[in-house]
């Protein structure tokens, strides 16, 4: 009969590889993302009509698009411009929110009600309805959607961090921690971050999958980043009505922004266990 030990036993090795392959995979497209464009050395808004919707191989090593543009270049900076955009935005959530987190966690009071209201009215609008407010102002512009998507993660940062140091705080060694005099910047720094410090890695990475997500939909639907810009939603929308002539031309991009966000999950998962 197996025990709750023997699961959990069973369970790293999964856990290790699942957080493997899924670096494994991050580690690849990243190559592709900053060394593609070096090496290929392809304008990826260059244009011949003569070899438009030019198929795998030949003279284009994945095609070309209808434009007769290199699918190859267009994917390497698309990749580029998604990951980017993705770490910035996670980055620019995770910063302020791990800090209210920390702050409403170690004073209470009234200055944790005040970022719980700040959080509450953020939840009260649907985050795509908040990204869309801010491109309503400059639509088809990096700043307002990147804006948008970090406005909305935030508060998933402030209250795992909130949760889990308040609860920390509580723990008999930090109590005595506090008691022989230690400071706010010694507890926080060796009681509190090496615990919370999973958790925040694993929230970065579900972070960067759904900002990836919003933002490929969001060019999509033609309210994010416009064509030119070689964005993966994008690359799709404009090859779609090409799809029965070139299937595959379709397809890569959105291959890629799978693999993307799986890279991204299986990372996630592996820390969340």
């Amino acid at each position: 009969m197996s025990t709750g030990l023997d699961v959990l036993t069973a369970s790293r090795p999964r856990a290790v590889t699942a957080r493997g392959a899924g670096a494994a995979l991050i580690a690849a497209l990243a190559a592709f993302t900053i060394l593609g464009p070096l090496v290929i050395e392809v304008d990826p808004a260059a244009q011949d009509l003569s070899a438009s919707l030019a198929p795998v191989g030949g003279d284009y090593l994945l095609g070309a698009d209808h434009y007769g543009r290199s699918l190859l270049a267009r994917l390497a900076h698309g990749a580029r411009l998604s990951f980017g955009m993705a770490f910035l935005t996670m980055l620019t959530a995770a910063v302020p929110g791990i800090l209210l987190g920390l702050v409403a966690a170690w004073r209470g009071g009234l200055a944790e009600r005040a970022f719980e209201l700040l959080a509450n009215i953020v939840l009260a609008l649907p985050g795509l309805m908040l990204v869309l407010l801010l491109l309503a102002f400059a639509p088809g512009h990096f700043g307002p959607l990147y804006l948008g998507l970090a406005l909305t993660l935030w508060v998933e940062f402030y209250r795992v961090t909130r949760a889990t140091t308040t609860s920390l705080l509580k723990e008999p060694h930090v109590e005595a921690a506090k008691l022989l005099g230690f400071g706010p910047a010694y507890i926080l720094r060796c009681h509190v971050l090496p615990v919370i410090a999973p958790l925040i890695a694993t929230l970065a990475a579900f972070a960067m999958a759904t900002a990836i997500i919003a933002i490929s939909t969001l060019s999509a639907i033609s309210v994010g980043l416009q064509p030119p810009t070689p964005e993966l939603g994008s690359m799709i929308v404009e090859l779609l009505p090409y799809y029965a002539e070139a299937p595959l031309h379709v397809l890569a991009p959105a291959v890629l922004i799978v693999l993307l966000v799986l890279g991204l999950q299986l990372v996630a998962r592996g820390e969340g266990r």
